[in-house]
This record gives structure tokens, C-alpha cells and sequence, in this order.
């Protein structure tokens, strides 16, 4: 019976309308069985439920306070909380072996019911609409990134989003805000642009900004030699090969019902691998909502897929250079003062059509490029083009990661979370 109803909904599925019918059936059943049992259950006041990436991954500011909590002699008698898709992976339980730390399956009734009882809840993104937050609990959203691209209230949308409308993707902001009790910004532009974005001040929250830095940025601030060595031999790169890091986004108009999101990586591997294979590797991060896999086939000696990698930090240290596009990664990369090529092949229609930007792209720390053989030629003059955009470099420091240094998690810590 179970696998037959598990058929039925996949055939549903398929289907815009019965797919949105399914989804308001299940967000009130859920709604119902959450607010019966939630009132069941005592606050424990010592309680931390970490979450990140929706449970997909161990990382971001959530990883780096829940460190620094468990580092930390004050918060010895904390239980603490980390969610994930799959807590069976032997991955996951070699982080957490031996550390006082309890394991929960994503969207299970035990995890509904430890959202019920933790005092503090810590997440990089959007939890699942059903779960109440009591007055006396704690909604830390520490988001996952200083915003190159538009987003929530401030997108301006001609026509529908691919997944949803305009109207559903500012509704499902405004839910998730309205619970929030601290949002993280690692300075003043990130404060104001999110607060525009979570429509905080028709909410009545713009005063949740805790603006001391991005936790997940400590690390970038405290590596050495060893930690890179380790790193590289963990990932597989070869001994004196130079690292080329590409971390492209998502794009909202590339979806498929069924699928999910999919993404052109828009570069010849094998042209890359065939003029610098002897010089560099590179490693492949794309954006955790990409559904489709990539094809490495014939050039795995040279490209190595690191999109489950957890910690993305471990793939700024070990890098020589970063290429992106409109992802927030490069705000977080320039704290290490190394190139940065800005590959957007399909600018006019991301900007025109899909998502408009918060900063003038003048003010990126180093050139855009929109032809292949442009950024293939680019690798080749990093270490001129870097010279050539210091400038704007510092000033773009000056603007975006003043904040940044070793000891952000504390500062969060001890402004959001009490003994």
C-alpha cells in the first residue's frame, strides 16, 4: 500500500497543478500535527538545533559557531542539535564521533519535535513553514552569503519564477522572517540590502541585524601550511599542480518539473585541460540546488568534482584563483586577496531576464569576461590582471568585509545566544 501511494504521488508530481494541490495538502496536515504537539513540549533552554543548506551539508556560519560553542568551557552543559538528509553517512558520523551531539533525519516527527524543544534554532536558509516558534525561542538565521544578485521583495520579476510566482516567493520570505529573532550581515551594505530583501521593516524587524562579521569567514583568517597540505591530500590534487576553483550559481529559468535544476557549466573542459593540464587542476563546485550531474569523463585528471565537498572554506585555502559568476562566493573568497575572474557568459540575459544585481559591476575585484577563449586567455595573465585591479580590491574590502576576521563566531555567540 505505501509503495503504491508513493507511485501515486510521484504521477502527481509531474504535474504543476497536482503537484501545488499535494503541497497544500501536506503543509496542512503538517501545520496541524505541529501545533498539537508542539504545545506538549517544555523548552529546553540548553538546547541548539543546527541546520544548514536544508540539511544537506555540515558547513557555513551554522558549522562555525556550533565550533566555537563546543570549543567554549561556558556552553559545557549544552546539548546540541545537527540535522541532515543522511545521518547514516559514514562521513557524517566520523565528524560527529565522540562529540556531545545528537544526529536527526530531516523532516522526520523527531525532527519536528526537537525544533519543539530547542531553545535556539541555527540555519543558513529557510526551515519548513509548519514549525512554530514560541516566544521564548531563539530563530538564528545566519543566511548562507553577501548578495550579488537580487533577492525576495527585491526582485523585480517580468513574469512568472520558474518554480513559483512572485507573489509566492515574497509570501514564503515573510513567513520565514516574521519568525526570525537575529538575522547575521557581515557589514553595513549586507544589513541594509537584506533588510530590503526579508521586507524586515514592514515586518517590524529591522532591528534583528546582528552585524559582526560572517562566522563561516573565521577560518579564512587562521589556516596554515599543514591545514593546506591536508586539505589537497583529502580532494586528491596532485603534488605541485596550481588550483583554478569554479563556482558557478543556479540559475531560476534552468528548472525542469521532476528534475530540478540544471546548469550548462558554459566551458570546454578538455580545451582548458589541454593548454594548462600540465600547470593546474580544477575543481568543480556547483550551487547545492543543481539537480543534474556533470560529466567528467575524459578529463578527470584534470577537473575534480567537489560539489559535495561540505566545507567550502577547505576549497578557498587550497586555491590559487576563483572563477564565478553571480554567486555570493567571491565576497566571501576576497578575504584571502586572490584573483578573482567574474565568467559571465550570459550576462544580458541573467541581468535583463532573470535577476537583476544590488551593486554596479564596476565595483567587482577583477574583470568580467562573457567569451570562453577570453577566460581561457585570463588564467593565462592572473597574476597582471590581479596587479591591475588592486585598487578595487581595497576599496571593495573597505565596502564588504571589513568585518571579517578570526573571531566573528564569538561576537555572534555571545549577541544571540545566552547562558
Amino acid at each position: 500500500m505505501r509503495k503504491f501511494k508513493k507511485k501515486i504521488r510521484r504521477l502527481l508530481g509531474k504535474n504543476y497543478l497536482t503537484k501545488a494541490l499535494l503541497a497544500k495538502y501536506s503543509t496542512y496536515r503538517l501545520n496541524q500535527y505541529y501545533k498539537k504537539m508542539s504545545k506538549k513540549i517544555p523548552v529546553d533552554d540548553k538546547m541548539v538545533i543546527f541546520e544548514a543548506f536544508f540539511a544537506k551539508k555540515y558547513a557555513c556560519s551554522p558549522k562555525a559557531i556550533y565550533e566555537y560553542m563546543l570549543s567554549d568551557p561556558r556552553y559545557k552543559d549544552f546539548t546540541f542539535v545537527w540535522v541532515f538528509r543522511n545521518i547514516n553517512d559514514p562521513a557524517i558520523k566520523e565528524i560527529f564521533a565522540g562529540k556531545r551531539t545528537i544526529l536527526l533525519k530531516y523532516k522526520t516527527k523527531k525532527y519536528y519535535r526537537f525544533y519543539a524543544r530547542a531553545k535556539y534554532w541555527v540555519t543558513n536558509a529557510r526551515i519548513p513553514d509548519c514549525i512554530v516558534k514560541k516566544p521564548e525561542q531563539v530563530y538564528i538565521q545566519c543566511w548562507h552569503g553577501t548578495p550579488l544578485k537580487k533577492l525576495g521583495w527585491d526582485i523585480e520579476v517580468k513574469g512568472d519564477n520558474a518554480l513559483s510566482s512572485n507573489k509566492e516567493v515574497r509570501r514564503q520570505y515573510n513567513h520565514d522572517a516574521s519568525r526570525y529573532t537575529y538575522m547575521l550581515s557581515p557589514s553595513r551594505f549586507c544589513t541594509e540590502k537584506l533588510t530590503s530583501a526579508f521586507n524586515l521593516k514592514a515586518l517590524g524587524k529591522e532591528d534583528i541585524m546582528v552585524e559582526k562579521g560572517y562566522p563561516r569567514n573565521d577560518e579564512l583568517f587562521t589556516f596554515d601550511d599543514e591545514k593546506i597540505k591536508a586539505i589537497r591530500a583529502r580532494i586528491g590534487i596532485p603534488e605541485g599542480k596550481k588550483v583554478i576553483l569554479y563556482a558557478p550559481t543556479w540559475r531560476d529559468n534552468q528548472h525542469t518539473l521532476g528534475v530540478g535544476y540544471t546548469f550548462d557549466i558554459g566551458i570546454d573542459l578538455k580545451a582548458l585541460r589541454e593548454r594548462y593540464g600540465d600547470e593546474y587542476v580544477i575543481l568543480m563546485r556547483m550551487h547545492y540546488l543543481i539537480a543534474s550531474k556533470m560529466n567528467l569523463g575524459g578529463v578527470m585528471d584534470f577537473a575534480i568534482d567537489v560539489s559535495n565537498y561540505n566545507n567550502v572554506n577547505d576549497l578557498y585555502i587550497v586555491s590559487d584563483m576563483l572563477i564565478t559568476d553571480y554567486s555570493s562566493v567571491f565576497f566571501d573568497y576576497a578575504n584571502l586577496k586572490r584573483p578573482i575572474l567574474f565568467y559571465m557568459y550570459d550576462l544580458d540575459e541573467y541581468q535583463n531576464n532573470t535577476r537583476d544585481f544590488y551593486i554596479s559591476l564596476d565595483e567587482l575585484p577583477g574583470p568580467i569576461i562573457k567569451e570562453e577563449q577570453a577566460l581561457s586567455d585570463a588564467i593565462g595573465d592572473i597574476t597582471n590582471i590581479r596587479a591591475e585591479y588592486d585598487e578595487k580590491y581595497k576599496a571593495f574590502h573597505a565596502k564588504f568585509n571589513y568585518l571579517d576576521d578570526a573571531n566573528a563566531s564569538k561576537r555572534v555567540v555571545e549577541t544571540c545566544i545566552k547562558i
